[in-house]
């Protein structure tokens, strides 16, 4: 089994698992699967709402999509989720990545 084999069936597994879901969405995001990975990373955050590194993650993803306005959204979503666990390095992180975008 590959790395992609080995994460899909960790999700299979035990599909509310943020950590194993986070894994899956990344290992689509670096291949270049970029769709395969924002429906990852949907996923994770309806089941993992306060996953900072989701949100990041996935808004640069819909940034090389093309899909800024989305991305947009998914930063704000993200700095109220890491504002609200008291994570100020992750807020300020996307918070960064939504200035550039504007």
């Amino acid at each position: 089994m590959n790395r992609l084999e080995v994460l899909q069936s960790m999700v299979e597994q035990n599909p509310t698992d943020a950590f194993s879901r986070y894994g899956l969405a990344m290992e689509f995001k670096n291949g270049g699967r970029l769709e395969e990975a924002i429906d990852q990373f949907v996923t994770l955050l309806e089941h993992n709402p306060s996953y900072t590194s989701g949100y990041f993650q996935a808004a640069q993803t819909l940034e090389k999509l093309g899909r800024t306005d989305d991305a947009r959204g998914l930063y704000r979503r993200g700095i109220e989720a890491a504002s609200a666990a008291g994570d100020d390095h992750a807020a300020a992180e996307m918070q960064a990545a939504l200035d550039i975008l504007r």
